[in-house]
């Protein structure tokens, strides 16, 4: 089994000190969001076969990453870096921080332990395709060295979100827009060492540009030196995922960015 920790809000950054009673009791009682059903997950080291953590801010959970390493437990951290700012996002971290965060964790724990992520790709009158060319190409130079991957989705408008960005005359633009930029920061990224993934919209990738799987259990097997089996099972029908037991909650991470989705 795989745990996920969390797509639904950020556990390293806010919720270390739960994660490191939960792990030292070998369980997690969480709530199911949608029919508000209690379901248990096991974090016995024996019965996890990896987990994946998802966060913007990791330097809390340090202490808590090198126990799940002591009990030989895989597992890899997708690290959040967009640097949109305070008006998107409040709470978050300068980009700087998130860049040496993610060499810290490198240096820690192997490059293969990180993946960067660059998402969501958000169109506004600030945030424009020829700002993302530059600013995206600033991160990836700090960011070089310290993972093999940056993924990257464009924005998804679900009514929460367009409530969460009123103000800020953001858009969606056409699939020939999105392909032109991706091609963009393909190149950008390939040279700084970076293979560029697209997380669960398929129907835009160009050469170059791999389909993300954000709960990757090859990732996981090639961490743990051993194969990891994990049947697909995806969150929505063009994600490529792995099955997995997520162990977060909605509407906590404390981070208050206007576009998210989980909020």
């Amino acid at each position: 089994m795989i745990v996920s920790a969390s797509y639904r809000t950020d556990i390293p950054a806010f919720f270390s000190a739960w994660f490191a009673e939960r792990w030292a009791a070998g369980f997690a009682e969480v709530e199911n969001p949608y029919n508000r059903k209690p379901y248990r997950v096991s974090l016995k080291p024996e019965e996890v076969d990896g987990i994946v953590f998802w966060t913007r801010a990791a330097r809390p959970f340090f202490g808590c990453l090198d126990r799940v390493a002591e009990d030989g437990v895989p597992f890899f951290v997708h690290y959040t870096v967009t640097g949109y700012g305070a008006e998107l996002e409040p709470g978050v971290p300068d980009w700087r921080k998130g860049a040496e965060t993610l060499h810290a964790l490198a240096d820690r724990f192997g490059k293969e332990s990180v993946v960067w992520r660059y998402d969501p790709v958000l169109i506004t009158e600030t945030q424009t395709w020829d700002w993302h060319a530059e600013h995206f190409a600033e991160l990836a130079a700090a960011i070089k060295g310290a993972t093999d991957e940056a993924a990257l989705s464009f924005a998804q408008f679900y009514a929460k979100t367009r409530r969460g960005l009123a103000g800020q005359a953001a858009r969606d633009p056409d699939a020939a827009e999105k392909r032109t930029a991706l091609a963009t920061f393909r190149d950008i990224a390939a040279g700084h060492g970076l293979a560029l993934s697209l997380c669960a919209q398929p129907e835009l990738l160009i050469e170059g540009v791999r389909d993300a799987a954000c709960i990757d259990a090859a990732r996981l097997s090639r961490i743990a030196g051993r194969p990891i089996a994990a049947a697909a099972k995806p969150h929505r029908p063009t994600c490529r995922c792995a099955q997995s037991r997520d162990i977060g909650t909605f509407a906590t991470c404390r981070f208050g960015c206007r576009y998210c989705y989980a909020a």
